[in-house]
């Protein structure tokens, strides 16, 4: 158990170092932008799922939004805590960190905005867990409340990588405050189950310590890909109506001819 609460606080620490380097890799994302300008809109509360370190979460809070963050590590709020505490006392009222799983929880709360961010969705591989995170939703959403959400959509190029390939090639690496200097990639450790539409790559860090030991860790968890009318189908089974498709953070819908990123 030692072992495991290690690996995940390294995880934690590296996911949070290399999570703005990682998404404008993967595409040009403006989503922090994205997700504040919405809780504005909404004038909150504002119910985050998968909030990880608080990269969406503490901008929404320094906006003057209340905030609540979901998520289920507890090494990844942890660190949001120890980053939240840095803040100004008026931004650290802002917010507030449950450790919940988001396929099932009950914050006896209501919120005018639910966001998630890119990728947690994407974790729940069953039709049964996404309706069951959805319906938790609705349960949690006001009256006139509404859901944002990202979703990641595989490329063709991906899909027919095979396994042993590098879906993002192996970093220029950076150096920690304690001096450790890390590298990062993206390996496809198994073949696609087409089926299901569930992946299963690995997000490894190569990590060289100051007395010069070198460590490999490599985290994987099988992520579901969707297509656009998968994630409207699932949306009208759970009662909730489509306002609006984007294919990117400017706004732009999705249209046909037009990718989504």
């Amino acid at each position: 158990m030692a072992v495991e609460k290690r690996k995940e606080r390294i995880m934690a620490e590296l996911y949070d170092r290399i999570s703005s380097q990682f998404y404008d890799y993967h595409a040009k994302r403006g989503d922090v932008q994205f997700f504040v300008g919405f809780a504005l809109e909404s004038g909150g509360p504002v119910l985050e799922l998968g909030c990880g370190t608080g990269r969406v979460l503490i901008p929404t809070a320094r906006a003057g939004v209340n905030i609540t963050g979901l998520d289920k590590s507890m090494e990844m709020l942890e660190l949001c805590q120890e980053k939240l505490n840095k803040e100004p006392p008026e931004v650290i009222q802002k917010a507030r960190l449950v450790h919940a799983d988001m396929r099932q929880f009950d914050l006896k709360s209501r919120f005018s905005l639910v966001t998630i961010t890119f990728g947690p969705f994407n974790y729940l591989v069953t039709v049964q867990e996404q309706i069951s995170c959805l319906d938790c939703i609705r349960q949690h959403l006001s009256d006139q409340g509404t859901l944002l959400f990202d979703v990641y959509y595989i490329n063709l190029k991906e899909l027919t990588a095979p396994p042993g390939t590098d879906i993002v090639s192996k970093t220029t690496p950076f150096t920690m405050p304690d001096g450790r200097s890390v590298s990062w990639g993206i390996r496809r450790t198994r073949p696609i189950d087409y089926n299901r539409q569930v992946m299963e790559d690995g997000l490894y860090y190569d990590i060289r310590y100051p007395d010069g030991k070198q460590e490999r860790i490599i985290y994987t968890d099988p992520f579901r890909y969707y297509y656009p009318f998968e994630v409207e189908h699932l949306l009208a089974r759970t009662g909730f109506k489509t306002e609006a498709v984007y294919a990117d953070f400017d706004k732009t819908p999705l249209e046909p001819t037009i990718p989504a990123t």
